[in-house]
């Protein structure tokens, strides 16, 4: 029996989330409580500190601690500040999901989290961000509002870089520490046009915006970007991401203006509960 409700019970979480798993952002929602998901992530284009394309790689584990809580762990590998390919990073993330509101064909959720990051790059940009190319800490909420097939999620959080610059008194402040960072994203179920089995290969399409505010700098203040993507999901339990983010408006200098992401995320169910005694 419990076999049989495993697909069942998989089977309707997909349908009703499937189009708020956005591939830039996070949403208000977790993943399934017991579960643990394996990601792979690259993100590709033309950087500023070279003439070749520049490479980030991120393997990352995710655990649905429960219904409320989850985490995540990263580490990134890149060719973005040297030229050759280095460990660059590693985050650790968690979210807390205080509120669900749930109907039928419909939600809204809201949660809170937080991010800590250690990266090897140094500050030569004021685009700040955790995702391995700096150091610090990040908190932040999300709401998440759910119609039928339509999903759309807004993000508001604070950065604070903890670069060796910030402390250091005897040179002039080059770069900013703080800054504001949103999103507003959007997801859409294309496929199928009606659910009749759970092994049916689904497809959504996003649209992302990704944006970000300096709070402690006179120059270079804000970037903002626009991310159209495209998502399959099969058998319920894989999915596979492609997505472009480029430019719509910025007066930062930044590393890259323009680039390609491509992951794919494997869940599996019930990898840390503990099996019954025979």
């Amino acid at each position: 029996m419990r076999f049989f409700l495993l697909p069942i019970l998989l089977f309707f979480a997909v349908a009703s989330d499937a189009q708020e798993l956005f591939p830039y952002t996070e949403p208000a929602s977790n993943m399934p409580a017991g579960s643990m998901s394996l990601k792979m992530g690259a993100m590709l284009g033309k950087g500023v500190h070279g003439s070749g394309i520049d490479q980030r790689y991120s393997p990352e584990v995710m655990f649905g601690i429960s219904k409320k809580w989850m985490v995540h762990a990263t580490f990134t590998f890149s060719n973005m500040y040297e030229p050759f390919f280095y460990y660059e990073s590693a985050r650790l993330y968690g979210k807390y999901r205080f509120l669900s509101k749930d109907e039928v064909h419909k939600h809204f959720r809201m949660a809170a989290f937080a991010t800590a990051a250690y990266s090897r790059n140094h500050l030569q940009h004021n685009e700040l961000n955790l995702m391995g190319d700096h150091s610090g800490v990040q908190v932040g909420l999300i709401a998440t509002q759910l119609w039928n097939k339509l999903a759309v999620s807004g993000t508001a959080s604070l950065i604070e870089v903890l670069d060796e610059q910030r402390n250091d008194k005897t040179m002039p402040q080059q770069y900013a520490f703080e800054s504001l960072n949103y999103s507003l994203s959007a997801g859409y179920l294309v496929l199928p046009l009606d659910y009749k089995d759970y092994k049916q290969t689904n497809l959504n399409i996003y649209a992302e915006l990704l944006g970000g505010r300096n709070l402690d700098w006179e120059y270079e203040k804000y970037f903002l970007d626009l991310a159209p993507s495209l998502q399959l999901i099969f058998n319920s339990t894989s999915k596979l991401n492609l997505g472009y983010r480029f430019q719509l408006k910025s007066d930062i200098y930044r590393n890259m203006k323009n680039s390609w992401m491509i992951s794919f995320e494997y869940i599996f169910l019930n990898a840390l509960q503990r099996k019954p005694a025979k």
